[in-house]
């Protein structure tokens, strides 16, 4: 029977000497390994453990239930984001309303990215979201989490490169391996119905798609929000809102520049 893993996070209510110690001590005890160990949040300690048997981690919890020092607030299966806790050090946020929607601020960058990246390396058909102001860090963000894990990226429509508004892909291109980018607002406005032909094509692949500003694309198509596996915010601090008409003024004042590439 092989191993399996786990995620424990406690609150530590009195940090004595040695609490650490007795803890990890415990879990040899219980022949549970520890793979990684990290502070969290407000005082909390995140460790991703490994056991080869169950009954090993329920008599872990009913232990630790007994110890006055520490408060266990998680012991379960690890998700990602408990990963992502553990490596960085810090929660990603989920909105209070919908949990499938994660908050990010701009000094979270680094978190975003490996969160992303988590999701890319994921097989099967996964349709992100990711909503920001201007110059905030969204496609650059994508495009970084392709590279760590290991993805080609496509732009369908973005605005990195001037404006770009792709109506085919080449031979090579039809990879479900490959992240496709579209900027919903780049492709709502400047598209023509090849475009659209070609981003339903898209839609239908067994393939990442990262839909920047999806709720201006949601309007041109016949998708919802309710389509879509995860929701990204990005702000440039916590108290930032995000404002589609002054996202759309901004990313269309630049007009003199524009050009479009038809592959």
């Amino acid at each position: 029977m092989g191993k399996t893993e786990w995620y424990l996070e406690y609150e530590i209510h009195k940090n004595r000497p040695g609490l650490l110690g007795d803890i990890a001590s415990l879990l040899g005890m219980l022949s549970i390994n520890i793979v990684t160990i990290n502070g969290v949040e407000n005082g909390r300690r995140g460790m991703l453990l490994l056991s080869e048997f169950d009954e090993n981690i329920l008599r872990l919890k009913s232990i630790l239930h007994t110890m006055e020092t520490i408060n266990v607030t998680k012991l379960r299966k690890p998700k990602l984001k408990d990963k992502m806790a553990v490596r960085h050090g810090k929660y990603i946020h989920t909105d209070a309303d919908d949990r499938k929607t994660f908050r990010f601020v701009r000094d979270e960058l680094g978190l975003l990215v490996d969160f992303m990246a988590e999701l890319y390396k994921q097989d099967g058909h996964k349709l992100i979201g990711i909503r920001g102001m201007p110059r905030v860090g969204k496609t650059e963000s994508v495009v970084a989490a392709s590279v760590c894990a290991n993805k080609r990226w496509l732009f369908v429509s973005s605005t990195m490169l001037k404006q770009t508004v792709r109506n085919s892909l080449i031979q090579g291109e039809y990879d479900s391996n490959n992240i496709f980018i579209i900027d919903g607002i780049v492709s709502t406005k400047r598209a023509n119905e090849k475009h659209w032909q070609l981003v339903r094509e898209i839609m239908q692949m067994p393939a990442v798609k990262v839909v920047e500003h999806p709720d201006i694309f949601v309007q041109s198509t016949e998708y919802n929000i309710k389509d879509f596996d995860y929701i990204i915010e990005l702000r440039s601090h916590d108290e930032e809102e995000i404002t589609y008409e002054t996202v759309e003024n901004q990313q269309f004042s630049e007009g003199n520049g524009f050009s479009m590439f038809d592959f």
